[in-house]
């Protein structure tokens, strides 16, 4: 038999809401970095909507800054998937 907090104390008392145990620093750096990215190609594609009206290095800049989203975005889920495919390797 497994005893343990999680198993028994925490379903008597509840200190927190049941979906933050699985919710953890990874899950939520993704989230955030894809709401970001989210909100950046929605103001890229009002950019390109209104481009007559906006000056190029306007929309060069805003193209750079949107791809410098997408790049740490990779950069942060390779990262943690390096870290998690090295601290959970089976032996």
């Amino acid at each position: 038999m497994r005893f343990s907090y999680q198993n028994y104390a925490r379903k008597i008392i509840p200190d927190q809401p049941e979906w933050m145990s699985h919710v953890n620093a990874t899950v939520l750096k993704v989230k955030l970095s894809m709401s970001i990215i989210s909100i950046s190609s929605i103001h890229l594609l009002q950019t390109f909507v209104n481009a007559s009206k906006i000056p190029e290095k306007t929309i060069m800049w805003e193209v750079i800054i949107h791809f410098a989203f997408l790049i740490s975005a990779i950069a942060m889920a390779y990262t943690d998937k390096i870290l998690y495919s090295t601290s959970h390797k089976n032996h």
